[in-house]
């Protein structure tokens, strides 16, 4: 079985790549575990000073895998809750890295996907990228995202596309603020490497410091009170009566019973 998680090392340039191609690189426990545990080596190694995420693949990552939703929606809550905070780690984790961090988006990013771009400190995509926060159609919600979704694209942006699970391409992504910048397919990896140079220019405490200094100005509550809150929510959600409708519809390829019409 391929590695969930590829690594790739030049220099000062570490590049993490999610390898589920087949899946479009959706999220199982053992992605969420590999990606966490590379995240947290790199903050621990002074000599990385920049990580660039990215997809192998069509996909940047398609979100929650269908085979992972199928089990947590025949789990317990407490189940799910303690699913939902392994998530919230990796979420966490990537945010709060003591490294500066650039996603490369060169495809579809959904759900999930979108909190990782939302977690890096720089996001480059290309036309191709396209984002959904589809979890209301499901009758869930992108809770665990949430604050770095919100803290990309703002509170006004947020209610729009958490509420209508609405598509949305490139050109919107840049406008909200989800992404920083769009080039064509052929200059990607030269936009992320322009800005990779940029990082490792800056002094290495201070580009490492630089996102700890905006949290705190900006959100100044306590991070883990946030993190269980929005757990919780998840796990309700996913074992709630609309919860379990909406997965099951999902799975069942079949409209949910609030969209008939569809």
């Amino acid at each position: 079985m391929a590695e969930p998680l590829l690594t790739e090392r030049a220099g000062p340039v570490l590049r993490l790549r999610l390898n589920r191609p087949q899946l479009h690189n959706a999220f199982d426990a053992a992605l969420i575990a590999a990606l966490t545990a590379a995240l947290e080596a790199a903050g621990a190694d002074p000599g990385v000073r920049v990580v660039v995420l990215e997809g192998e693949g069509a996909s940047f990552s398609a979100g929650a895998d269908l085979q992972w939703m199928r089990g947590m929606a025949a789990a317990s809550e407490d189940e799910n809750r303690t699913d939902a905070l392994a998530l919230a780690r990796l979420m966490r984790t990537l945010d709060e890295l003591p490294r500066p961090t650039i996603a490369r988006v060169h495809g579809p990013a959904f759900g999930g996907g979108v909190g990782l771009v939302a977690c890096c400190d720089i996001a480059i995509g290309t036309p191709q990228a396209r984002f959904g926060l589809t979890e209301s159609r499901l009758g869930l919600l992108p809770a665990v995202i949430s604050p770095y979704v919100v803290a990309a694209i703002g509170p006004r942006q947020a209610r729009r596309w958490f509420a209508t699970a609405q598509m949305f391409d490139a050109g919107a992504a840049l406008g909200i603020g989800l992404l920083h910048e769009v080039v064509p397919a052929d200059a990607l990896d030269a936009a992320v490497a322009a800005q990779g140079a940029l990082l490792c220019r800056a002094a290495p405490n201070a580009a490492g410091l630089a996102k700890a200094l905006v949290r705190q100005a900006a959100h100044p509550g306590e991070a883990a009170a946030c993190d269980r809150a929005n757990a919780d929510l998840i796990a309700r959600l996913r074992v709630s009566a609309e919860g379990q409708e909406g997965i099951g519809a999902f799975l069942e390829k079949r409209a949910p019973a609030w969209a008939p019409g569809e």
